[in-house]
């Protein structure tokens, strides 16, 4: 499932002490894919796994993810078909369980925005928002296809963990 919707692709950005800045604006298409699932488990359980950021690979994403490491702001991921991604933290809203990244650095993609939020769903439940919007939308259904085998991880990861929790 991806919506698309317009946005502006800027390049040419000449910056320097004296130098003109040159834009070319042509119409870019931008993909959204968004997931959404209930978890069985409490939403301040939920949220400590999902903004535990350097332990993707552990605490929300077993077996999708089976790698991950801090460098500063940025973790590294490697994810269960051999590839690779940087991942820069952009915020951690406490209220709100919500977190925000960006895949950085990465030659397929020109733009990348992510987030993910807990929100509570009755007695005991969780209902999680995950969002990405990216360019080239070309990548519409491989991410699609990669969110829903992360989704069905996040679910089985967090479900075990609190069940083990509430032993």
């Amino acid at each position: 499932m991806s919506k698309l919707s317009n946005t502006i692709r800027l390049t040419g950005a000449a910056v320097g002490a004296g130098a003109a800045m040159l834009f070319s604006m042509s119409p870019a298409t931008a993909a959204s894919v968004r997931k959404e699932f209930v978890i069985d488990a409490d939403p301040a359980f939920v949220w400590a796994a999902l903004k535990d950021f350097g332990h993707v690979d552990r605490r929300l994403a077993r077996g999708f993810v089976v790698a991950a490491r801090l460098e500063g702001d940025t973790r590294i991921v490697t994810f269960a078909n051999g590839s690779t991604a940087r991942e820069l933290l952009v915020a951690v809203d406490e209220e709100q369980r919500r977190l925000a990244y960006a895949i950085v650095g990465n030659e397929r993609l020109i733009a990348h925005s992510a987030s993910a939020q807990a929100f509570a769903k009755g007695r005991k439940k969780t209902r999680f928002v995950w969002i990405s919007d990216f360019l080239p939308d070309e990548l519409a259904p491989y991410i699609s296809a990669q969110m829903e085998q992360g989704a069905a991880a996040a679910k089985k990861t967090i479900e075990e963990d609190a069940r083990a929790a509430a032993r």
